[in-house]
């Protein structure tokens, strides 16, 4: 039998993850005329991260959070990228631009503008985590490794590549986990090579690569390691054994790595993963549902995991708006309107072995193709093929009024 509960003006909705997705989602949900709650393992905002960048349909919908402009106060738009020997010597150039879509900030950045934006009409919960999800026809009961149990009427999981909603509620990770064969790292350093112009560097080796960006007006750096490995058993939350890890990687290497191993030791923003995407065949369970790398990560390798994490969220709160607190009709809305994007995105980072190849002869064939890459059309396909994956998606124009009388379905 169906039950309704009506007059509802708000609907609780716990969100796991304050980075980007689920700030996001909140963003929409307050607007809508829902309650959300945003938990987040870390005591506050994590700061800084690799850069990320926006690409078309994301694009538009920032401009609907009208939040474009703050934005680019912090926009860091990578420069020309420049391949170097062990000596420093150029052996060939990107572009400006060419790896940075249509806007790009670091992701702490990001994270910065989304929680002033959300911070009046969300309410976030720092340092907690979610450690129990038990549904039932009234809603979800979850417990926390701190504080009491709560009951909300829907849990998101927007927390990113090892999501803890999504072990909880659809199992263990290594069932959608698939490894791309890299892992990387990334921290802000010094610009002790005082690369002006927010330019980059990369430097490879046999597979290895390090890299070198300028970044806050040319005042700092950032850097960045990768190496091709099979999957390694590592604790993805203890920093200091990732840094030890880094440095059994790349000893002995030459170039700039040895003074990057130093500045590495004292970064407090260092992030190290794998190179990996999460791939579903649901992206709901109930009253649990995925957004963003916690349930279709595509990788750094495709460029479009926060376009996909921002379009996601515009679309999910709007369909939950729309289906009128419809859960089940929502996301399955959203899975619909989400699953063929999501596709293309995650194609987008196939031939990442190139990135880092593992043979001298990738290595060698990897050098010739950056060469020549700049004077031939594949520059162009690179160029616009990620901004036709980035539009391939049509947005719905939601109503932006707040619902002031709600039902949903408690069978």
């Amino acid at each position: 039998m169906e039950h309704k509960i009506n007059s509802m003006k708000t609907k609780t909705i716990l969100i796991s993850g304050a980075s980007v997705a689920g700030p996001a989602l909140a963003f929409w949900l307050s607007r809508y005329g829902f309650k959300p709650t945003i938990i987040e393992r870390a005591p506050e905002i994590r700061q800084g991260g690799y850069a990320i960048d926006f690409r078309g349909v994301a694009m538009a919908v920032l401009e609907k959070m009208d939040i474009v402009k703050e934005i680019k106060k912090h926009e860091t738009r990578a420069g020309k990228i420049t391949i170097v020997d062990k000596n420093n010597k150029k052996l060939a150039t990107m572009p400006d631009g060419f790896t940075s879509g249509e806007l790009e900030i670091l992701r702490g950045d990001l994270a910065n503008v989304f929680y002033e934006a959300t911070k009046q009409n969300t309410e976030y919960i720092f340092d907690n985590s979610i450690t129990g999800i038990q549904q039932s026809a009234g809603g979800v009961d979850v417990a926390f490794s701190n504080g009491e149990p709560r009951k909300f009427d829907l849990v998101i999981g927007a927390d990113g590549l090892h999501s803890n909603v999504r072990t909880l509620a659809f199992g263990d990770e290594k069932q959608f986990h698939h490894h791309l064969g890299i892992y990387f790292a990334v921290f802000t350093t010094p610009n002790f090579m005082d690369i002006k112009d927010m330019a980059g560097l990369y430097y490879g080796t046999l597979g290895k690569r390090a890299g070198m960006f300028s970044i806050r007006k040319d005042t700092k750096a950032q850097a960045s390691f990768y190496f091709a490995s099979p999957k390694i058993d590592y604790n993805y939350r203890d920093i200091n054994m990732q840094k030890r890890l880094i440095h059994e990687k790349f000893a002995g290497e030459q170039w700039q790595i040895p003074q990057m191993l130093k500045q590495m030791d004292d970064a407090t923003d260092f992030y190290f993963d794998s190179i990996s995407q999460i791939r579903m065949d649901r992206w709901s369970n109930g009253r649990v549902a995925l957004l963003g790398d916690a349930g279709y990560c595509a990788s750094p390798m495709s460029g479009m995991g926060t376009s996909m994490a921002v379009t996601g969220a515009y679309i999910l709160a709007g369909e939950l708006k729309e289906a009128d607190g419809d859960y089940s009709l929502a996301f399955a809305r959203y899975e619909e309107k989400m699953r063929p994007f999501v596709t293309a995105a995650q194609k987008m980072a196939e031939g990442a072995e190139w990135f880092v190849p593992e043979t001298r002869f990738k290595l060698w064939m990897s050098r010739q193709i950056w060469k020549i890459l700049p004077y031939t059309p594949w520059k162009n396909m690179m160029i616009e093929m990620p901004a036709k994956v980035a539009n391939s998606i049509k947005l719905k124009d939601y109503s932006f009024e707040k619902i002031s009388e709600m039902s949903y379905d408690l069978s």
